[in-house]
């Protein structure tokens, strides 16, 4: 499996947005996630992962991944991870500011 851009997202200010869902009949490797600050001013985000499972707007305490993390101004931020998704997964991305980006990378494989 190649490595390949899973998800890219600049969500609004303080609002729960998908990144990735995995896709019906599919698992996916989630090898590292980017959050880029794209202001001169520092920010914090948040990650979810939602188990298909558990997936809904509620998010549960134990569904995050990190929780308000500081991302220096005009800094990114690589999250490198081994992470093993199921088929209709979620994650999810919440940012201070409208002025980060995130982007998801890894491989996907039938299941």
């Amino acid at each position: 499996m190649a490595k390949k851009v899973l998800g890219q997202s600049n969500p609004s200010a303080t609002t729960v947005t998908t990144l990735y869902t995995v896709p019906s009949a599919k698992e996916a490797v989630i090898s590292s996630i980017s959050i880029a600050n794209l202001a001169a001013t520092s920010a914090t985000f948040r990650i979810i992962i939602q188990p298909a499972a558990d997936v809904s707007a509620t998010i549960l305490n134990k569904q995050y991944f990190g929780y308000d993390i500081t991302v220096g101004a005009s800094d990114t931020t690589i999250v490198t991870v081994g992470l093993t998704l199921a088929t209709s997964d979620v994650i999810k991305v919440y940012a201070s500011t409208a002025n980060i980006a995130f982007q998801v990378f890894g491989d996907e494989a039938s299941v």
